[in-house]
């Protein structure tokens, strides 16, 4: 039967130690010609050959397309927990393109000349089964705790990692019915060569694999059929093993450039051409998910119904890419459907399919920092927009950018360089666009040229019906105010115009502090901080380290000016506030100060905690202090506002807390902080929407005053009348109603 798998064509070259160039020269050829496989046989005992694992690496190097295996690996000399770290490497590093062709070993005369441990016939096919099991493990980089082996491997609690590029398919080397059982239960693929066989033992072969695979619960039609031929059969011959016997590799044993030129353009070309029609007529159809990825499908997810321009990208939870983008960088989560658009059109089609789910949590993602949590779910769909990430001036005069929402802002940053531009934006240019220039972007350059969101002038938005508008000062402006500070409960914005500001080289400070009294520091940098001109923007992280550990601080900012004088005479007030332990001022362009660093601390599922404040006093102080003192909050940070975010009128968009000077986050993760913060929380006068992760509708109240609020809720009934973006502070009617009953 014919599988359906795509056809391929590969070659498999000796490893001649007496001739390595032209070993590589023949690779290259290989690709050169077309073909989508280079092999190289694995015999580490053989002195007349070279080593298999440095040659594939090496023309791993030298080529460009063609994915590469060994064919097959002797793993009785070749141990599993290294091959797996071995065969990790080598896919990250050729950018995907390894696969793992894998034997029980044999020649066991050599093999033990080397070393290797004798094995009869059955142990080294329980070694072999209990090494890939291995191999897999071990590759499993997200899953908890260390990997152990069994009989044949004493592996006790290896580390696991590092997570190859893709899902490396094995493929085994088998002949004898033992083999092809395991072939059928754990194997990806099964290689053996042509000249080996008898008539009807590839039939039979394939019996034998698919009753296996169907003993287990898998379908027959996930393992690939490859097989090593001479390169000289005829093209009927091809044809039938392909279409009856279900090969769809072929690699040709071939160490000549001509035979290797010549079976690419005749007889492998005819075969691709023969086997294209003969599927087209008979209708066969690429096998599809693993009976394993399916179980791991979530209810209430019609994956069969996702749009065809969708699939090709689509991650769901037994696919090997889930593991990449089931979290944002700082949120564990466990989606049952990550969909990545790469044009408007095809978030058009994203969002109708979020619509047909009205029960199922949606996230929208951009660039995945996500400290709020809200752009990840638990069997829910995510919308990641990552792949919109264009960055083009769209009027130089006007210093307009157009922005894609997965755009980093280390990116824009760097693009706007060389024209003296920037654009405030947080303090890590690892954020992305989308979730900064929705929320507010409460930034190094803040005090002098505003929050992220004042200089957005206009967006692209896809909304709720599926339909695409553009909104400006003069076109839908409504819509452009809610995206200024409330963007996600009103659509997924596809691209932003932004005005950036003429920045060129920059201050940037570094200062560490050790603190005493932290309340006195704390009032103390409030009051300089309001003190200082609005050219310059520092925010200042505490912490302590245990009930008896020193409080640090550490300030970092910018002095918007290229004067050393300045930038001396704006930071020496700060230096006062405490002993100074450390400094690093430079003078640098606002593209280097984002690539500084992520100043978020790894510390795993905190709570996320924000407020707003009016000013720094003795009250606010005091108990800003009392969680820091308490070692409960490893991370305490205060970012100064004014300045220009100030010159904002409160109702010109819906971020409306302008008269906060400082912007409040804190990391902990006991009850102990939680009572703290609410303690704090008493004396604060707004909260920032990004960086809290709570959902107690509530809040809302917080983040919106009045005035604010209704406008939200008349635009989101026009926008967004059934709730479809619900899942990041919801502003609608049943918000409302909740937040009224509480």
């Amino acid at each position: 039967m014919d599988y359906g798998h795509p056809l391929q064509l590969g070659t498999f070259i000796t490893p001649s130690a007496a001739h390595p160039d032209r070993v590589v020269a023949l690779a290259q050829a290989s690709e050169d010609a077309g073909f989508d496989m280079v092999t190289f046989q694995d015999h580490p005992y053989q002195p007349a050959f070279l080593d298999t694992w440095t040659l594939l690496s090496f023309v791993a190097a030298e080529t460009e397309r063609v994915l590469l295996s060994p064919n097959v690996l002797n793993l009785p000399l070749r141990p599993a927990p290294v091959t797996a770290r071995a065969a990790a490497s080598l896919d990250l590093l050729s950018g995907g393109r390894f696969e793992l062709g894998i034997g029980a070993g044999g020649f066991w005369d050599a093999i033990a000349a080397m070393g290797g441990r004798r094995l009869t016939a059955g142990e080294s096919i329980d070694a072999l089964r209990e090494g890939i099991g291995l191999i897999r493990e071990l590759w499993d980089a997200e899953a908890r705790g260390g990997v152990r082996g069994g009989e044949h491997y004493a592996v006790a609690g290896a580390k696991r990692g590092p997570a190859p590029a893709h899902r490396i398919p094995i493929h085994v080397g088998a002949y004898k019915p033992r083999m092809l059982r395991l072939t059928g239960e754990v194997g990806d693929g099964w290689l053996p060569s042509l000249p080996y066989m008898q008539p009807g033992d590839l039939a039979a072969g394939n019996a034998r694999i698919d009753a296996a695979a169907e003993a287990v619960g898998r379908d027959p039609r996930e393992i690939r059929r490859l097989l090593n031929i001479r390169g000289d059969e005829p093209v009927d011959e091809l044809v039938r093993l392909a279409l009856e016997d279900g090969v769809s590799t072929f690699i040709v044993m071939a160490d000549d450039e001509r035979t290797i030129r010549g079976f690419a353009e005749g007889t492998g070309a005819a075969l691709r051409d023969v086997v294209a029609a003969a599927r087209a007529e008979s209708g066969v159809q690429a096998p599809g998910r693993s009976s394993a990825a399916l179980a791991a499908r979530r209810d209430g997810i019609g994956y069969d119904a996702l749009p065809a321009s969708l699939r090709g990208r689509a991650v769901e939870p037994g696919d090997f890419a889930y593991a990449s983008v089931r979290s944002s960088a700082m949120r564990g989560g466990s989606p049952g459907l990550v969909l990545r658009p790469r044009s408007v059109a095809e978030v058009v089609d994203a969002v109708g399919f979020a619509r047909a789910h009205p029960g199922v949590p949606l996230g929208i993602r951009s660039g995945g920092h996500g400290v709020s949590g809200r752009s990840t779910n638990d069997g829910g769909i995510v919308l990641d927009v990552g792949a919109l990430d264009a960055i083009e001036v769209v009027d130089e005069g006007q210093r307009i950018v157009r922005l894609g929402p997965g755009a980093t802002w280390v990116d824009v940053a760097a693009a706007l360089a060389p024209r003296g531009w920037a654009i405030s934006s947080g303090d890590y240019g690892g954020v992305g666009v989308g979730g900064l220039a929705t929320a507010g972007g409460v930034g190094l350059l803040g005090r002098a040229h505003g929050l992220t969101i004042d200089s957005v002038v206009g967006a692209e938005v896809v909304l709720a019906d599926g339909s695409v508008v553009r909104t400006s000062e003069t076109e839908r402006p409504e819509l452009l105010w809610a995206i200024r500070g409330a963007g996600a409960n009103v659509g997924v914005v596809t691209s932003f115009d932004v005005r950036a500001a003429e920045v060129g080289t920059i201050g940037h400070a570094q200062l560490a502090f050790e603190v005493e009294d932290v309340a006195a520091f704390v009032e103390g940098f409030g009051r300089t901080m309001e003190a200082t001109p609005r050219d310059t923007t520092l925010f200042v992280v505490l912490g302590r380290s245990g009930r008896e550990g020193v409080a640090m601080a550490q300030v970092y900012g910018v002095v918007d000016s290229d004067d050393p004088d300045t930038i001396v005479a704006r930071l020496n007030p700060f230096a006062a506030l405490a002993p100074l332990v450390g400094q690093r001022v430079t003078l640098a362009t606002y593209d280097e100060v984002m690539t500084a660093g992520d100043r978020q601390p790894a510390v795993g599922e905190p709570m996320f905690r924000s407020g707003l404040v009016r000013s720094i006093d003795a009250a606010f102080a005091r108990r800003a202090a009392a969680l820091v003192d308490s070692g409960s909050a490893p991370w305490f940070q205060i970012r100064a506002m004014g300045g220009a975010t100030e010159d904002v009128a409160p109702d010109a968009t819906a971020f409306a807390h302008r008269e906060a000077r400082f912007s409040i986050t804190a990391i902990g993760r006991s009850a102990k902080f939680d009572a703290l913060w609410h303690a704090l929380e008493e004396v604060m006068d707004g909260l920032y929407l990004s960086f809290d992760q709570r959902t107690d509708p509530s809040l809302l109240e917080r983040a919106f005053p009045p005035a604010t609020l209704a406008r939200l809720r008349a635009i989101k009934a026009e926008v967004d009348p059934t709730g479809l973006f619900r899942d990041n502070f919801f502003v609608g009617v049943e918000a409302q109603a909740a937040s009224d009953a509480a």
